[in-house]
């Protein structure tokens, strides 16, 4: 049985509980012993928690008993997250409030002694709680059952085998001819040749695998053909045996490892055989090794095909790139369709059906299993109405009503770490079909605490990046683009689906007339568009008013442009759900963000983005010590900031548009954890902060649009490595000319008159950049002549800089180089030309040339 979304929350408790942060407030306020026991009655609870998620249909007692305990350790986290806020506020309050403050707070609702009582309450009767639910599993006999993050031990699988009716198969020719010529062309080493079929689940690597394995060249070119559905641990033992069992029906399941090593070795020996590895999970590479040593002692034209989900597995095992297989074409997938949707002769004497289900096709995405899934659902139905209903309904309506692609699919969900599941179950709150970047699912993360890390706060943002890598190389996420370190992709509506599916009730897309939300929903998108055509008149969703708003952790917006965040939803939100850790009131019209702002404590992320109308933050604001996240950027109307903003200790990101003409009051320059700082649009500002500056882990500085020349200390921002200036000028003092960061691995500058003026700074000692970018600087006449001293650099854009007129003379020497993008820049863009231009030479090693627009030169990986 694979790990659940519950058992992941309860993982998270207890994670939660381990942690450093969680510790010492603990430790602040003396409940060790309550929390230890806590502690102690969810491990016991979690160790039964895989054998009940197994009974869960077969049992509604069960099925109850788990719901309860999903609402408990929802409320667990509540307290634990409310626990360690308060304790990062007392340790605010010591280091910034003075004598008369910290007397006012005694006499007032935060005295510390009645909020250690509170708190001491929360926890004991979450603790009795969960204490009754451990209790009340004993009814059930549940059996101890041990976790592993990688496979699901116990949960039956489909074998799978070699036979295959090829007219089953349709629109592989081309994959399958491509797979065949790797198979029969002369092996170059002595290394086993290993290749790798790879694609997400449905997509039918299987039935390639078995065109493949039955195709008569194939059969003549190999002496022994064998075919293993490897167990989903790689168990070396159990593969053996199957090996063995294909290749000469034997089944030895009595010898050891070591005598079935041998026999295995004497089978193979000398002989050219094709091995086809099918559904292959296990990224254990010592587990490969082993295997491959055994079968290298095969003739030296031995291949082995392996099919699999995850690139990683594709990596570690294969000696060719993968074939990564894609979804069918819309022609080929309609002729899928018409075998299981139509006897022979329907085909063509309903053309009012096949127009239909043409439409029908379009949703299938390519994905052959889908295909056959509603096609099959549709055999024999003849009333038109049928059909509409099927094209017009969702898909989830459609996959339960024969609900054969969800286990196929919920088996990569199944196999991914216990701190995926519920990031992964995230997919279902951003729309279907549109293509999305890594970044928005990362800044959700963290706000919810799905991402931890021991290292320091900004470095949570470089463990979400590799959470998405992870699903990446698990096929989870398709269409994938990196540039300049951010992942363009598309979530395939199936995947989306998966999601939805299981995200339960945690997770909700909902619009401004729903009137009732789920009590365990935790997280929800909102969309302006009314699901029944009703305007909602004071803007307020109903079910904002109602109980259940108040254990709401996110709300987000559907889609950016919607502009339904008025003052009197700003209220409710704040007033009602006050267990918030991420609001995004991007968008806004309003003029003044409510002073309660400060009782949503566990806030983490905040967006006020784009508001044209909001003149004031309260001070309140800075009463927030777990916010991560703050965005202001685009309020051009707003004043000034709060000047207590030192306060804000967590605060990892800001970006922000004022009226200001100086930050110092503000106090933004002794933000400690500050990672990101953005400046925007700031008409005013002419100095960020002057003295003393504690930004020691401040690694991005962005300043856009602003129309005075700035003073930035670049002498105090001892960490930075990505800078952008963006239509500004800064002022550059001989005194910051010399304190100019020589460690950037990024630059970017646009329309910039002070072009040159700038990258005369970076001339010096230091080698450190990765990315150089230059855009709209007309007075830009020539490419820095110490630019190929940056041996590091890995992507160099020049943009609409028609004054350029050569590349520098050794830019062949960056041989890291991978990317090169030139467009419109004049004499420079016509001395790039292939072979033709006289700087050709000059960059024909980099590996990707796009040229005004055109990839003049582009090698895969």
């Amino acid at each position: 049985m694979a790990q659940s979304l519950l058992y992941s929350i309860a993982a998270g408790v207890l994670g939660k509980i381990a942690s450093p942060a969680l510790q010492e407030a603990v430790a602040i306020y003396g409940f060790d012993n309550q929390i230890r026991e806590l502690r102690e009655t969810l491990t016991a609870i979690q160790a039964v928690l895989l054998d009940a998620e197994e009974q869960r249909e077969k049992s509604r007692l069960v099925k109850v008993w788990l719901d309860r305990l999903q609402q408990v350790l929802h409320d667990a986290e509540d307290v634990l997250d409310e626990l360690e806020c308060e304790a990062l506020r007392k340790q605010m309050i010591s280091r910034y409030v003075g004598v008369k403050g910290k007397v006012r707070r005694f006499f007032s609702l935060s005295n510390p002694l009645v909020l250690r009582a509170k708190l001491s309450h929360k926890v004991k009767e979450i603790k009795e709680t969960l204490s009754r639910i451990s209790t009340e599993k004993d009814q059930f006999h549940l059996k101890v059952r041990s976790a592993d993050n990688d496979v699901a031990h116990t949960r039956s699988r489909e074998m799978t085998y070699s036979f295959v009716n090829k007219s089953d198969v349709v629109g592989r020719d081309i994959d399958k001819e491509k797979i065949i010529e790797m198979l029969l062309r002369p092996v170059d080493d002595k290394n086993l040749s290993v290749i790798p079929i790879v694609g997400v689940g449905g997509l039918g690597k299987t039935a390639l695998a078995k065109l493949v394995y039955n195709d008569d060249s194939v059969k003549e070119q190999f002496k022994l053909r064998i075919w293993v559905c490897v167990p989903e641990d790689f168990d070396l033992k159990k593969t053996i045996e199957e090996i063995i069992k294909d290749a000469t029906g034997q089944t030895l399941s009595n010898l050891n490892v070591q005598q079935l090593q041998t026999r295995l070795q004497d089978i193979i020996k000398d002989t050219n055989y094709l091995l086809v590895l099918d559904d292959v999970w296990s990224n254990d590479r010592s587990r490969w090794k082993e295997l491959r040593d055994l079968l290298s002692d095969g003739d030296s034209e031995s291949k082995v095909i392996v099919t699999t989900r995850s690139s990683e597995v594709a990596s570690i095992m294969g000696t060719h790139l993968a074939h990564n297989l894609k979804g069918l074409s819309r022609e080929d997938s309609m002729a899928l369709f018409k075998k299981w949707a139509f006897d022979e002769k329907e085909k063509q004497s309903r053309p009012d059906l096949l127009e239909i289900g043409n439409d029908i096709v379009k949703k299938c995405g390519g994905v052959p299993l889908l295909v056959k899934t509603l096609g099959s659902l549709l055999y024999s139905k003849y009333d038109e109405r049928h059909w509409t209903h099927v094209r017009d309904s969702e898909t989830w309506e459609l996959v339960k009503a024969k609900n054969d692609i969800l286990p196929v699919l919920k088996l990569s969900y199944d196999h991914l770490p216990s701190h995926l599941k519920r990031c992964f179950a995230t997919f279902s709150l951003f729309p279907r079909g549109v293509r999305l970047r890594n970044h928005a699912f990362v800044v959700l993360w963290i706000a919810l605490g799905f991402i931890s890390s021991t290292r320091e706060k900004p470095a949570l943002t470089d463990v979400g990046d590799d959470y998405f890598r992870e699903l990446w190389k698990r096929s989870l996420i398709q269409e994938v683009e990196v540039r300049e370190g951010e992942i363009g992709f598309r979530v395939h509506d199936l995947v989306h689906l998966l999601a939805t599916s299981v995200a339960q009730n945690d997770c909700s897309i909902v619009s401004l007339d729903t009137t009732e939300i789920s009590e365990g929903a935790r997280y929800i998108s909102l969309s302006s568009t009314s699901s029944e055509g009703i305007s909602n008149v004071d803007g307020v969703p109903p079910f904002l008013k109602k109980p259940t708003s108040r254990k709401l952790r996110a709300i987000r917006k559907l889609k950016a442009g919607d502009g339904f965040i008025s003052r009197k939803f700003t209220g409710t939100c704040i007033s009602q759900c006050i267990s918030l850790r991420y609001l995004n009131l991007s968008g806004g019209s309003f003029e003044e963000l409510p002073s309660s702002i400060c009782n949503l404590k566990q806030l983490r992320f905040l967006s006020l983005w784009g508001n044209k109308r909001l003149k004031k933050l309260p001070n309140t604001i800075c009463e927030l010590q777990s916010l991560l996240f703050l965005n202001f950027g685009g309020c051009s109307e707003l004043r000034k900031l709060p000047k207590n903003m030192k306060r804000l200790s967590s605060l990892i990101y800001l970006s922000i548009t004022t009226k200001q003409n100086s930050l110092q009051e503000s106090g933004i320059q002794y933000l400690e954890n500050l990672h990101w700082l953005g400046i925007h649009d700031c008409q005013n500002l002419q100095v960020l902060f002057e003295g003393t500056c504690r930004l020691i882990r401040l690694r991005t500085l962005y300043i856009r649009n602003c129309s005075r020349p700035i003073y930035v200390p670049f002498g105090e921002l001892i960490a930075l490595d990505y800078l952008l200036i963006a239509n500004c000028k800064l002022v550059l003092t001989q005194e910051n000319k010399s304190n100019f960061p020589l460690n950037l691995r990024k630059l970017v500058i646009s329309q910039s008159e002070q072009a040159m003026e700038l990258l005369q700074c970076l001339e010096g000692p230091a080698h450190s950049l990765e990315y150089f970018g230059v855009y709209d600087c007309p007075n830009l006449t020539a490419v820095p002549e110490w630019l190929p001293n940056h041996t590091c650099l890995k992507l160099i854009r020049l943009i609409r800089c028609p004054n350029l007129s050569s590349m520098p003379h050794g830019i062949q020497s960056l041989t890291a180089l991978e990317e090169l993008h030139v467009f419109l820049c004049g004499e420079l863009s016509t001395r790039c030309e292939p072979q033709t231009g006289e700087d050709w030479q000059k960059i024909a090693h980099v590996p990707r040339i796009v040229l005004d627009g055109k990839h003049v030169q582009w090698m895969d990986d």
